[in-house]
């Protein structure tokens, strides 16, 4: 049995706590907070009242030594590029959620980001979190880079091909939306109700932080990989990404090559549901699970692939992930704690 520790304010704190407190291999929860120590938890998040009713500590490095097996960093950028360091030397493996960890060349993430990066040494010995494609380096991790929501569903919905040099290296879009979920808790003029409900708009046009991590894992696969065009859209819905993916191949296959490479790719991948041909996933159908639904199809009359590729950007984007890259960290079977089915409707 671990303890477990967690940076729990936001909803990725909060969809961790919701897992791992029936995860049969976490011995308690810790919860830690830089803004509401003290505060009783399910105070903040009702939905828990009766599992989770233990008051936020503070974020003190020797009471942490004390207390956890691992740490789980759910917070905003900047946070975990100060705190990972100092947990690491304490030798307490950490999964951490945010951008801090992703991006291994400190210039491009101070671009992006537009804050200090990480130390270096740190970044070099972060390992990515893409569960189904880096279990092995993984397995031997004590930093965890939890990979970012769009990035997810846009990584695993490229790979098959990717992975297979058969992207066109000056031709790939993404076309991704999102819940507003993903934009946080804290209130903003941009998830305002009254702002967003009725509505649906493009966000951070040619400057989203997670270009650089998807370009970045792409060209591990396929090297010779252009810049992509990636574009992101709010909808006024709380979970859910889609990510419709464009592009062109370097070989001739069929709408029938394409299925069959993508369903035997993830044969083996219990959380990626590679769909029938002709069916088409959509959001509300990984609604609250740790699936990543595929559909791949070819345009006859251009000569074009689309897929298609959702996700819950909270799950599977986030937490979900992150408990089944702390059940691979561990030897445990990657499901352990995440079998739950999708909410439907």
């Amino acid at each position: 049995m671990t303890p477990v520790g967690i940076g729990a304010t936001g909803y990725g704190g909060a969809e961790l706590v919701r897992i791992l407190t029936h995860h049969p291999h976490a011995e308690e929860c810790i919860l830690y907070s830089s803004s509401g120590e003290g505060k009783v938890y399910s105070n903040a998040y009702p939905h828990l009242t009766g599992l989770a009713e233990q008051r936020l500590k503070p974020i003190d490095m020797n009471t942490i030594k004390q207390e956890i097996d691992v740490m789980f960093l759910a917070a905003p950028p900047g946070v975990s590029s100060e705190l990972t360091p100092q947990l690491a030397e304490a030798g307490i493996p950490v999964i951490d959620l945010s951008g801090d960890l992703r991006i291994k060349e400190p210039a491009v993430y101070e671009k992006w980001y537009k804050r200090t990066a990480a130390p270096k040494e740190t970044i070099q010995e972060a390992v990515y979190g893409l569960s189904e494609l880096n279990q092995r380096n993984i397995q031997q991790a004590k930093l965890i880079a939890n990979p970012g929501c769009f990035p997810t569903a846009v990584l695993l919905g490229l790979a098959p091909l990717a992975q297979k040099k058969l992207l066109d290296e000056s031709f790939v879009i993404v076309d991704a939306k999102t819940g507003v979920s993903g934009a946080g808790r804290k209130a903003s003029m941009g998830t305002h109700f009254s702002e967003l409900n009725d509505n649906f708009k493009i966000y951070k046009v040619n400057e989203h932080q997670h270009t650089p991590e998807i370009e970045q894992t792409l060209k591990e696969w396929q090297p010779e990989l252009k810049a992509i065009t990636f574009s992101a859209h709010l909808v006024p819905m709380t979970r859910g990404i889609m990510a419709t993916m464009y592009t062109q191949l370097t070989s001739d296959l069929s709408a029938e090559d394409l299925h069959d490479l993508y369903s035997e790719f993830y044969q083996d991948s219990y959380f990626v549901r590679v769909r029938p041909k002709g069916h088409y996933p959509q959001t509300k159908e990984v609604f609250g699970s740790n699936f990543c639904d595929v559909s791949v199809t070819l345009d006859e009359r251009t000569n074009r692939v689309t897929i298609v590729s959702v996700i819950d950007n909270l799950m599977k984007g986030a937490a979900g992930q992150a408990v089944q890259n702390f059940n691979i960290m561990n030897g445990w079977n990657e499901e352990t704690g995440l079998t739950m089915t999708p909410i439907y409707p």
